[in-house]
């Protein structure tokens, strides 16, 4: 396609919001729109004029993309999103490889086989729930009976069919999750263009969005959702087994499911079967039967454990049962201690200074993720337990109690939580006085003049800068935390002992046993109100635009990356709004259009990774206004294998250095892209980069302007589309847009033009010849 030189030069703004999402009127700063485009997950809007012209006096057409409902959409998936977010935070690990050359396949290897924990895990805690703590203990303890009368119809009964009955609720659960990761978040099949399809992905940010992730979700899901079932076998062939059951038909069974678990853990390392575009191949025929296999699997176990005539052992607890969940465990601490290992090594074999995440990011990330399903997992037995146990002694409670496994899983978050926070509070408080001797001489060199009656108002700037600086310090206290909780989670081994934390440690120190007891409920309790507060706050976030803004940071940043670990995690919305922006604005150049395209915050990302998939004749009648962009500051450092200068230089190149970045050293997430340097200052980056990043004034001012009652605000990371200076970097761009796309244009008809190559000769053009 090439755009003729006698096209028009209507320049359309086109604004991408960032993260939590915004109305279309804010966006626009116009309190009517229409839709133009789109649909209400993700639309393009423009001012609504009775004209039906919705150009400014400048002559640019203004125009809106809304996808803040891509990743949230009703209120209930929002709050769904809370109990997705080990999964979610798993598959964002296996994106922040390090950049050194061969760390992929070991990362993406080990980041899988920690997601397949998750999902064992997953199983295990409902196993515990529904095996352990109803059929097991519960139904045969009169007293758990007392009253419950939707249980009592089972008391009594044979040990097998109570196994058999309560398992069909491991059953349920597995199959709602299948069904889930089956339903597609959105249509993206609309959104793929036709080359990108059978791409396969590159390592940088355009693979996002290029390329179809169905196949290899497909071959996920099938995978997870057999070694669930699995994991359910095994735990209940592990009971027939340990209970006096250890007959051949056990063994038999036990061998297939083992089996089914190495080649679900194999499949997952070849990742050419797993990641190749192309479906229909003979592995993927394969690998769609092993759910069937595993429900068949199941079904025989089933039968085993309900018709075995071997007689059952009579046990505190689900025999088997903490062996397993401890197995997975050690498995998962093992997986992290091998994948910080690989990345520490990476990071000093590539030279040069390192952000305290850069290369690190995966085995940190994948530490939280699993904490965090730890944490889910044992708080849910244990708060079942303790609402069976009510009214129970304190013998009673032992024999009918959570498994000590998981008791000692929340002892270990506890203190990883709270050394965690006692960590963050010491850094604060030593950074403190850095950060504040560097805010105030940024201040000073804003503000030299102020006079004494702005003194609060420079206070009040001084601080927002020196909690903006605060940022950096987040890196190695999330490094702590995971490097606290690997060392938490290992305590959970003493479960296997019989040992309770309160004993263990009264036995060894002066401390009271009833005091560990009180903080193992204390972080019980704390587990679940971090449950119910992320529900909540999922549900204010979706009703509320203000405090929708700080939830959506970890919502917006974890899906914006494919599913390519868990497939249980909730979908990429790039997969849509990249496609979607793609194809907007190619409409709009085609049509004779400059676009300049202004992003903030996550939407700097997703328009930075449209503008590496534009056609190049395209991309010259681009240019790019970023604000409050995160793109250095959290990316290149998160994700350093397809977020880099390398990339960042790409991108620039693109839209031919049109590009300008707005930053504020009051902004907590965004930052410089390529210059830290201020006003007046000579960049620190050479030739054209050196020009992209502008420091904002923030705020313009301290004290009151003569026309208004108030100082001007502190946007910090969120400046307003009406602000002065972004309307002046906007029109700067948009002018830049028409004189070199007509200067290019120019110059390339009239070397189409016969009679030999044409010169310019004060302002009118000759033929040479």
């Amino acid at each position: 396609m090439s755009v003729p030189p006698e096209a028009p030069s209507e320049v359309v703004e086109l604004r991408v919001h960032g993260v939590a999402g915004a109305r279309a009127d804010h966006i626009l700063n116009c309190p009517t729109v229409r839709q133009v485009a789109g649909d209400s997950a993700g639309g393009f809007y423009r001012p609504y004029c009775r004209d039906d012209d919705s150009r400014r006096s400048d002559g640019v057409t203004l125009e809106a993309y809304r996808w803040g409902d891509l990743p949230s959409g009703t209120a209930m998936r929002t709050v769904s999103l809370v109990f997705l977010l080990p999964f979610m935070l798993c598959n964002a690990a296996i994106w922040m490889r390090p950049v050194t050359p061969g760390s992929g396949a070991g990362v993406r290897a080990m980041c899988r086989l920690l997601g397949l924990g998750l999902t064992a895990l997953y199983s295990l805690s409902v196993v515990g729930v529904a095996l352990d703590l109803i059929a097991w203990k519960c139904l045969a303890s009169p007293r758990c009976l007392a009253g419950r009368a939707w249980l009592s119809w089972l008391g009594g009964r044979p040990p097998g069919l109570r196994l058999a009955v309560c398992a069909l609720v491991p059953v349920t659960a597995i199959a709602l999750v299948w069904f889930l990761a089956s339903r597609p978040g959105r249509s993206y099949v609309m959104f793929q263009t036709a080359s990108s399809v059978d791409a396969v992905p590159r390592p940088r940010l355009a693979a996002v969005g290029q390329w179809d992730s169905g196949p290899m979700l497909g071959r996920l899901r099938a995978i997870h959702v057999a070694a669930a079932f699995a994991t359910m076998d095994v735990s209940l062939l592990a009971a027939r087994g340990a209970a006096g059951g250890a007959s051949r038909s056990t063994a038999v069974l036990a061998i297939a499911a083992g089996c089914l678990l190495v080649a679900c853990s194999a499949l997952l390392c070849a990742h050419p079967v797993i990641d190749r575009p192309a479906p229909g191949q003979r592995s993927d025929r394969v690998i769609r039967t092993l759910p069937a296999v595993s429900c068949g699997l199941t079904l025989l176990v089933f039968g085993h454990v309900l018709l075995s005539p071997e007689p059952w052992a009579r046990t505190t607890g689900l025999p088997g049962y903490g062996p397993c969940v401890a197995s997975v465990l050690i498995t998962q601490t093992s997986l992290l201690i091998v994948l910080g290992l690989a990345a520490v090594w990476r990071r000093r074999a590539h030279k040069g200074r390192h952000a305290p995440l850069r290369g690190l990011g995966a085995p940190v990330i994948a530490s939280v993720a699993v904490g965090l399903a730890v944490a889910f997992s044992a708080d849910l037995v244990y708060r079942v337990a303790d609402l069976l146990d009510r009214g129970a002694s304190a013998a009673e409670r032992m024999a009918t109690g959570p498994p000590l496994i998981y008791t000692w899983a929340i002892f270990g978050f506890l203190l990883a939580v709270v050394a965690a926070l006692v960590v963050a509070g010491l850094m604060s408080l030593t950074s403190r006085r850095k950060r504040s001797r560097a805010a105030a001489a940024i201040v000073a060199r804003d503000f030299p003049c102020a006079p004494s009656a702005a003194a609060h108002r420079l206070r009040q700037v001084r601080r927002a800068i020196a909690r903006a600086q605060f940022t950096e310090r987040l890196e190695p206290l999330v490094v702590a935390y995971a490097v606290l909780f690997g060392l938490g989670m290992t305590t959970s081994v003493f479960g296997l002992l019989r040992l309770s934390p309160g004993e263990a440690i009264s036995r060894y120190t002066t401390i009271p046993a009833e005091l560990v007891d009180f903080m193992i409920e204390l972080g019980s309790f704390l587990t679940a109100a971090i449950l119910v507060g992320l529900a909540v706050g999922g549900i204010f976030a979706y009703r509320t635009a203000e405090f929708r803004r700080f939830v959506g940071v970890i919502w917006d940043l974890g899906m914006f990356w494919p599913r390519a670990a868990h497939p249980f995690a909730p979908p990429c919305y790039a997969e849509r709004a990249v496609p979607e922006l793609t194809r907007r604005i190619s409409y709009l150049v085609k049509s004779g259009n400059h676009v300049l395209l202004a992003g903030h915050s996550q939407g700097s990302v997703l328009l930075a990774t449209t503008v590496l998939q534009l056609p190049a004749e395209i991309a010259r009648r681009v240019a790019l206004l970023t604000y409050g962009s995160p793109l250095r500051r959290l990316y290149a450092h998160l994700f350093p294998a397809y977020v880099n200068e390398a990339v960042l230089q790409e991108v620039a190149q693109r839209v031919e250095w049109r590009w300008v970045n707005l930053w504020s050293d009051t902004d907590q997430i965004g930052s410089w892209i390529f210059s830290p340097h201020r006003n007046g200052e000579p960049p620190a980056a050479s030739g054209p980069a050196g020009a992209v990043d502008r420091r904002l004034l923030d705020p313009a001012d301290v004290l009151v302007p003569a026309d208004d009652t108030v100082p001007p605000p502190i946007y910090g990371h969120w400046l307003k589309e009406s602000d002065g200076q972004f309307t002046a970097a906007a029109r700067e761009l948009a002018q830049r847009l028409r004189e070199e796309t007509a200067e290019v244009g120019g110059e390339r008809g009239r070397q189409e033009r016969p009679g030999g190559p044409w010169i310019r000769v004060a302002g009118t053009e000759q033929s040479s010849t």
